[in-house]
């Protein structure tokens, strides 16, 4: 087989294991990442089930273990009651069910998981795509350097401001929500007498906007706190602006005690405004195309974000899997065919916000098989 040069713009979770599911695909892949190095900024990654499966399949899931935490259950409480509403079993019983755990861990060590499994050479950081042309046979990159390159493939997994899709199809605004949401870590030592510190629990509000979310990291040794709310004007979009633990806690002072308890171990915050766009009618043209937030970006009320990049990023791998050049355009409708119903489908459910509020089945998330879907 002739290998196919593919650049993946973007070197975020998406597009890393884009290049790991593409090089074990027998291509030749370079990753151009904006930023010089990735520091140890943003703290938590929730992968399902369905993600850990994935990337057990790329090489790199047993080495995640050690340094997650892996949730007991799947629990929601209503906020103002404390009530119990839904509980699912995760953990070992995940693993039987679904072949893979739940994981919680530091973004960081993701990251560098999934570097570690790529071929040397490939990663360029400090490297941007600014710009995508598509002359005959080709993919042409434009990089922040100046310097412009031919490739196979060109893949944008750029983020939700991809300049990859700017390119293809043209500029467009994200959409903002009306919801603000905060962040913080506290370690596992002051969560004293807390319910379940080692599930993973969702606190419903009075409406599905406000909400609290908590569970361990780091091998069980820190709880993660992410919590939303509705709030005007206000629209940065940034993971890592700083926020102000007096105001977290006052927007949740109606929350149950043990909610509160929560909110009061926050000593640093970080928050954001939620933006969404509509799913894409289309994520391919000529030689190149997109994947996760760049083609579906999504509220994180579901935890899927990350998990559909990882599900893209397999998918992707394998329809190219064997394919020369004149065969690229066949494969990535192949790749689009298979994952625009599923990504659209958590699209809206994320937004809509609703998943496991009660208690009810989460197999059509969590039991998605990346490796064994039919590709059309």
């Amino acid at each position: 087989m002739t290998k196919l040069s593919i650049a993946i713009c973007g070197g975020g979770i998406g597009g890393l294991s884009a290049a790991i599911a593409l090089t074990r695909a027998g291509h030749s892949v370079e990753v151009f990442e904006k930023a010089r190095r990735f520091d140890r900024v943003g703290a938590d990654i929730n992968l399902t089930p369905n993600a850990v499966f994935a990337l057990d399949g790329l090489g790199v899931g047993q080495g995640l273990r050690g340094d997650a935490a892996q949730p007991t259950f799947r629990i929601s409480r209503d906020g103002t009651t404390g009530e119990e509403t839904s509980r699912l079993p995760l953990s070992g019983e995940a693993e039987k069910k679904y072949g893979a755990p739940q994981l919680t861990l530091h973004r960081a060590d993701l990251l560098a998981a999934l570097i570690d499994a790529l071929p040397e050479g490939a990663m360029h950081f400090g490297l941007a795509a600014t710009s995508v042309e598509l002359p005959k046979g080709a993919a042409r990159l434009t990089l922040s350097d100046g310097t412009t390159r031919d490739f196979d493939l060109v893949v944008g997994a750029d983020g939700i401001h991809s300049a990859v899709r700017t390119a293809l199809w043209g500029p467009d605004d994200p959409e903002f929500t009306g919801l603000v949401s905060y962040r913080s870590v506290f370690p596992r030592d002051k969560a004293g007498d807390l319910s379940d510190p080692d599930a993973f629990t969702k606190w419903w509000g009075p409406t599905s906007q406000k909400q609290i979310v908590t569970f361990p990291l780091t091998r069980g040794e820190e709880i993660f706190v992410f919590a939303t709310t509705p709030q005007d004007g206000w629209t940065e979009e940034g993971w890592t602006l700083p926020g102000d633990p007096d105001e977290l806690r006052a927007q949740y002072a109606d929350f149950h005690p043990d909610a509160q308890k929560l909110l009061a171990h926050c000593e640093e915050v970080t928050r954001s405004a939620l933006h969404v766009r509509a799913p894409m009618p289309q994520w391919s043209k000529g030689r190149a195309t997109i994947l996760g937030d760049a083609a579906h970006p999504m509220v994180p009320f579901m935890a899927q974000g990350a998990c559909m990049a990882i599900e893209d990023a397999v998918v992707l791998g394998r329809c190219l899997d064997g394919v020369t050049a004149d065969g690229i355009e066949a494969a990535l409708a192949r790749y689009e065919t298979e994952r625009k119903p599923r990504t659209a489908r958590i699209q809206e459910n994320s937004l809509a916000n609703e998943f496991m509020k009660g208690q009810g089945n989460a197999d059509w998330v969590y039991g998605y098989d990346a490796w064994g879907v039919a590709l059309g």
